[in-house]
């Protein structure tokens, strides 16, 4: 199931890359430095300031994590296709079984090893989950969750300022949340899924239409 659920999250940050640029692949993005900026971010969520009261907006921070994922997923793809990454991915997953530790010290060496590198250091970010109790399956969800949105606005009308963010008194997202609960993660097309409902909930869907 890991490797099945890594496959799909591959496979869609390859057609979205692929969408921005077709030889995304060529280019050399710095996805190294959009994570590094990212963990910055993320940082400031979790709170660091010793002279005032903060307290960490996990929300906040998981949603940063979700974002380092898609660069993460897209250095990762410099290596090869969506099936030989994500077997090479479950077996580094696989092999370390880490414990909650400091979430800034965690962040900090995740961030060096990535600057050091110009690699994702995957350990280091499943660290990150562990220190902030985000489990794999939560990380899933919300990726192809927040893919899928993005995906679906760009196809009904979000460039041209014609797309509805509202509908029936509530957000796009709060939509996109109540379905992603009502399906089965572990379905193979379960991103199509999710797609194809939101599809039928949208004003002016053929669904409305007939």
């Amino acid at each position: 199931m890991l490797q099945q659920q890594l496959q799909t999250m591959l496979a869609l940050q390859d057609q979205i890359n692929t969408l921005v640029n077709e030889n995304w692949r060529e280019q050399n993005f710095a996805w190294y430095r959009a994570i590094w900026v990212e963990s910055a971010e993320l940082l400031d969520h979790y709170g660091w300031k010793w002279w005032k009261k903060q307290q960490p907006e996990m929300e906040q921070v998981k949603l940063e994590l979700v974002d380092i994922w898609h660069f993460g997923l897209s250095l990762e793809l410099q290596q090869g296709s969506p099936e030989a990454v994500a077997a090479k991915m479950e077996q580094q997953l696989s092999a370390e079984q880490p414990v909650a530790g400091d979430f800034r010290e965690n962040l900090e060496a995740f961030t060096l090893n990535t600057l050091s590198t110009k690699q994702f250091d995957l350990v280091g970010f499943a660290q990150l989950m562990i220190d902030c109790d985000m489990p794999f399956e939560d990380l899933y969800l919300r990726y192809v969750g927040k893919n899928v949105l993005n995906r679906f606005r760009q196809d009904h009308g979000y460039k041209e300022g014609t797309y509805q963010k509202l509908w029936a008194g509530r957000e796009d997202n709060e939509h996109l949340a109540e379905i992603a609960q009502s399906l089965d993660s572990a379905a193979e097309n379960f991103s199509d899924q999710l797609y194809t409902a939101l599809s039928n909930r949208y004003p002016g869907s053929q669904k409305d239409l007939a």
